[in-house]
Order: C-alpha cells, then sequence, then structure tokens
C-alpha cells in the first residue's frame, strides 16, 4: 500500500493488461473503473495499464484491492495493481541504482513491488540468473539492465515474485520518467 503524498498525485501500475492481445482492457473503461472508485483527476499512459489519479487518504488505502476486484468481475481476469505516490515515484528516479547507464541502450527497467521484499528473499536472488542482466533491490523496486532486452531476460515478473513473495509489475526507465512528468502536472 503507498503512503500518503503531499500532492495528491499516485499511480497505479497495473500487470498484464494489453499484452500481446490478452487480457484486453480499453484505457477509457480502465479510467471509468477509478472514477468509480472514487478517484479524480484519472489519466492513462499507453495501453498497459498505468493510471495517474488524485485520490483521498481513504480511497488510496483500498484502490488496488478495489480496482483488481473491478476488473476481474467485469472481465473475468484478475490482475495485480501497485500503486505509488507522487513523492515514492520521485525517490525511485532520484535513488536510481544505475545513474551510469544509458538508459535506453540498457534496457533499464523498474520493476515495482507489491510489499517490502526481506532479506532472505533478496539473498536468495541469483545475480548470474540471466547471463548479461543486472540488477539491484533498493526498498520496494528492484532497478533492472536488460542490454539484450526484457524479453530476452530469465528476470521476469514471474521469478522475482517467486523469490520475494511478493507481486512486481516492470516499466521501463522512459514510461516511469513520463509518468513522473504526469504526476506533477
Amino acid at each position: 500500500m503507498a503512503k500518503g503524498s503531499t500532492s495528491g498525485k499516485n499511480v497505479a501500475l497495473l500487470r498484464g493488461i494489453n499484452v500481446g492481445g490478452k487480457n484486453s482492457l480499453p484505457m477509457k473503461d480502465l479510467a471509468a473503473i477509478f472514477k468509480k472508485a472514487g478517484c479524480t483527476d484519472v489519466k492513462t499512459f499507453i495501453q498497459s495499464g498505468n493510471v495517474v489519479f488524485a485520490a483521498p487518504e481513504k480511497t488510496l488505502k483500498t484502490i488496488s484491492a478495489a480496482v483488481t476486484a473491478s476488473v476481474e468481475k467485469r472481465l473475468g481476469f484478475k490482475i495485480p495493481v501497485v500503486v505509488r505516490t507522487v513523492d515514492e515515484v520521485g525517490e525511485i528516479v532520484r535513488k536510481n541504482a544505475f545513474p551510469k547507464c544509458d538508459p535506453d541502450a540498457d534496457r533499464l527497467h523498474v520493476f515495482f513491488l507489491a510489499s517490502m521484499p526481506d532479506a532472505a528473499g533478496i539473498a536468495a536472488l541469483d545475480p548470474g540468473r540471466s547471463p548479461g542482466d543486472s540488477f539491484k533491490v533498493v526498498g520496494r523496486e528492484i532497478y533492472a539492465l536488460f542490454p539484450n532486452g526484457a524479453g530476452n531476460s530469465k528476470l521476469t515478473n514471474a521469478y522475482f515474485d517467486a523469490k520475494l513473495k511478493t507481486v512486481s509489475t516492470a516499466r521501463n526507465w522512459r514510461t516511469v520518467l513520463k509518468l513522473m512528468e504526469m504526476m506533477k502536472t
């Protein structure tokens, strides 16, 4: 669950919608789900489930479960929803674990975790699992470099979820920066 934000802007990151023709959910329908749940100033970004919104603290505490339940009821599939405040996304950008990389050439991504991983889970992660790729766990995020492309990596949501006993969803660095920009307006 996300902590309160001083500006009231937040981002919801949905995993597994509109990917490869599966779990189709038009963004206008997704925006309507957020509005019905009590959110305002709802904006979506690209078709992969990024929603910037404002919400009172009470709504923010329940939005992940409410959206998951609404999507499942309407469309018949269950999707994880990870929420971060504008302050948290600002910290993610500031704490970039690979600040000297070329985000496009090195293909920098951030995995957003639904909960804080424990030390044993982090220790169980294999740095050599996907040769050429690298990652660093920082709080509830994993920064990952995929020089050969994320689609060719063995560092997947399923891998991190199993090892860290949580749910994750990933975004490339360009998307993270765009969402931050949207949250500031």
